[in-house]
């Protein structure tokens, strides 16, 4: 798992981080969730990039939590067991991508 938080005062718009996304030879696309919605356990074949563009989700990787805000990125590695839950009041918005290793 590779987590990268956003640092900087001023956050990218949608725009920027998709095109930072495309830039690395990935297809973005946005998943929203509303508030308290939980994805159970699962895995997937390739590892999983998500930007958090609005909100903050809990994820679960293979039994570590870990809080991501506004602007923080993930990267959950192919085959790797997870589980997030969108933990705020308001909906949770993404833009995620599929990265073949």
């Amino acid at each position: 798992m590779i987590i990268t938080r956003w640092m900087a005062p001023i956050r990218p718009t949608p725009q920027q981080i998709k095109t930072l996304l495309e830039l690395e030879g990935l297809e973005p696309f946005e998943e929203r969730f509303e508030p308290k919605q939980k994805i159970s356990d699962h895995r997937h074949p390739f590892t999983e990039v998500r930007v958090l563009l609005q909100g903050e989700m809990l994820f679960n990787v293979a039994g570590n939590q870990v809080l991501l805000r506004e602007g923080d990125r993930i990267e959950v590695p192919a085959n790797t067991k997870h589980s997030h839950i969108c933990q705020s009041e308001e909906s949770c918005h993404c833009l995620c991508a599929q990265k073949i290793i």
